[in-house]
């Protein structure tokens, strides 16, 4: 059960006047817009169709284990900290962010390892010893990502893109900053060793993004990570969660789970409130939907109330791929494994073609090992280690029975362990859940299964994503990771960002 820690109330009038704003989801996304919403003056409603808050950041308590369902990387500690000042609070009074470095250790096909973190010259070493021909070029290339980090996420991370001109006024920018080029082949001018071409070119899978066909503004991400860290919260994800809640109600808002959100509804073409899946009507003076984008557009409103995003384009789109997410305890502890490796195939391309591309269940892959335990041993019975595993799989498009198939793939993810970093996992397992493609789609409300959205190709960023004032419903916003700037942690905050300056203040509505 979900417990929060009791806030004092701000201090209101008999009769609260202010204008209501609805915020429909709680992933970081909708939780950061409420807190901006409260500190524009809106009183705040957050509708949750879950049974808890977090959407993407929820938690699951099982057999005394923790296990986050989502986020596991904090990578821009300043974006909530900034929610917590807002309201007059310090978030190192609710939420210790440990910093993680080493940040990951990448493991490649042959057992090699490439250990990333913070330190220039440490990486340098790193680089040194399996490419010393790629130190210079790696040198330049974490040039290049600071000047791209500081057009593409410090310029325009948190700007609007409602407008064209504002498109046309950065193009040369984006242009000059490789945004016509690939992730991956921005890095490959720079270093020419396979294994460092894959150390820096992967972030984008992150976001749900073929680094084969991602614009390369998403280069940021590297230097992004040495700027800011990578970092923790004791207690797990939900620990930001449980505080982003506990910030809104002592703003006066509320939040309301298992409130599930059937309909945006909308007079003379605008938003007026939503309905319930129980018929409750609920009137808002605007409405705020952090559910994913194309679900947003498709599935709460009318065909008849949309123009630019019509069946016809939503259909159209690209979306990123899925994950195969298993978690798991084992009853020993694993003490040489750190909190996050990357475990790497023996195909990079190949693997990533068959995702993104082909659309189908490769015989190998590729897996992301978070074991939060290695930093926070409460999060597991003393004694034990906690994981998820994640591994990414091609969206519901492909033709893969997940009701058949999740057994024997988690099978096969647990046989990979066992036979590189977890060995004896399978005598050691002794609680286990799942999450598919079905359950993306089914209890996240994501089109297709998309565990991201709206995959990040350059003709589906920026002006060209849904924006995050909708064009088509006056008094509706968007915010979260299936518009701008993105997904991500970073990117849906900077989502919520962007409501400063396109949606209207509080005080722009007339007293009820």
């Amino acid at each position: 059960m979900w417990t929060l820690a009791p806030v004092e109330p701000v201090k209101l009038s008999e009769a609260d006047a202010r204008p209501h704003a609805i915020v429909i989801g709680s992933g970081f996304g909708g939780l950061a817009a409420a807190v901006r919403l409260s500190a524009r003056g809106y009183r705040v409603t957050v509708l949750e169709r879950l049974d808890a808050p977090g959407g993407r950041a929820y938690v699951h308590r099982q057999d005394g284990f923790v296990f986050d369902a989502g986020p596991t990387i904090i990578t821009a500690p300043f974006l909530f900290e900034e929610l917590w000042e807002m309201c007059g609070r310090r978030m190192s009074d609710d939420v210790e962010l440990r910093a993680i470095d080493p940040f990951y250790d990448l493991v490649f096909d042959n057992g090699e390892r490439l250990t990333c973190g913070a330190d220039h010259e440490a990486m340098r070493r790193e680089i040194a010893r399996i490419a010393p021909g790629d130190v210079a070029g790696y040198d330049r290339f974490m040039k290049r990502s600071a000047e791209i980090y500081r057009v593409g996420f410090e310029q325009l991370g948190h700007a609007p893109f409602h407008d064209w001109r504002e498109m046309v006024r950065v193009a040369p920018d984006l242009v000059r900053l490789g945004g016509l080029e690939s992730v991956y082949g921005l890095v490959s001018r720079y270093v020419r060793d396979p294994r460092v071409r894959i150390a820096l070119s992967f972030h984008p899978l992150f976001v749900g993004g073929n680094p084969f066909s991602t614009t390369a503004v998403y280069c940021l991400i590297s230097y992004l990570e040495r700027r800011h860290g990578v970092h923790f919260a004791m207690g797990g994800t939900g620990a930001l969660v449980q505080g982003l809640v506990s910030l809104i109600r002592g703003q006066g808002g509320t939040l309301r789970c298992n409130a599930d959100v059937a309909e945006i509804t909308v007079r003379d073409g605008a938003a007026h409130g939503v309905r319930l899946a129980t018929g409750e009507t609920i009137d808002a003076a605007i409405v705020v939907s952090n559910a994913d984008s194309a679900s947003t557009y498709g599935r709460l409103l009318p065909s008849t109330a949309r123009r630019e995003w019509s069946d016809k384009r939503l259909n159209a789109a690209r979306h990123s791929m899925s994950l195969f997410v298993w978690y798991f305890g084992t009853r020993r502890r694993y003490q040489d494994v750190p909190h996050h490796t990357i475990l790497l195939g023996p195909r990079y391309r190949g693997l990533i073609e068959d995702i993104f591309t082909h659309k189908r269940l490769a015989d190998d892959m590729s897996l992301y090992l978070h074991r939060p335990t290695a930093t926070d041993p409460s999060l597991a019975p003393e004694g034990c280690d906690g994981f998820y595993v994640l591994s990414p799989v091609p969206h519901l498009d492909a033709d893969i029975d997940w009701t058949v198939e999740a057994e024997p793939y988690r099978r096969r993810v647990e046989k990979r362990l066992s036979e590189t970093l977890l060995p004896g996992l399978a005598d050691d397992v002794v609680t286990t859940r799942m999450m598919t493609p079905l359950d993306f789609r089914d209890r996240l409300c994501a089109p297709r299964g998309a565990a991201f959205g709206l995959e990040p190709i350059l003709t589906q960023s920026a002006w060209f994503r849904p924006h995050n004032r909708s064009k088509d419903i006056k008094g509706l916003y968007l915010v979260g990771a299936g518009t701008h700037p993105g997904a991500g942690v970073p990117g849906v905050l900077s989502s919520a960002r962007v409501l400063d300056q396109v949606a209207p203040h509080a005080s722009e509505f007339a007293p009820a």
